[in-house]
């Protein structure tokens, strides 16, 4: 079994005010290791996705922007031994 190099399925919502997409697109990209980064949404709801392995410091930083909420946490290398992730 091929062995993941990003362990955590980080996804969230943030609500907020004033949201940029692009930068927080970039500021994960900068700031934090990880991959299949995806950041949707508007000015006021962004949908974030990040496969990483220090999912606190993702969820650290969204809250920084606004309220964060629907967050899920999967362990992919759980997953990926047919545990329950």
């Amino acid at each position: 079994m091929e062995e993941l190099e990003y362990r955590y399925d980080t996804q969230l919502l943030i609500d907020g005010e004033d949201l940029d997409e692009d930068e927080i697109n970039d500021y994960i990209i900068e700031h934090f290791k990880g991959d299949s980064l995806l950041v949707v949404g508007d000015d006021e709801l962004i949908k974030l996705h990040y496969h990483t392995n220090e999912p606190w410091l993702i969820l650290e930083y969204c809250r920084s922007l606004g309220e964060i909420y629907d967050i899920v946490v999967e362990d992919m290398d759980r997953q990926q031994r047919g545990l329950k992730g």
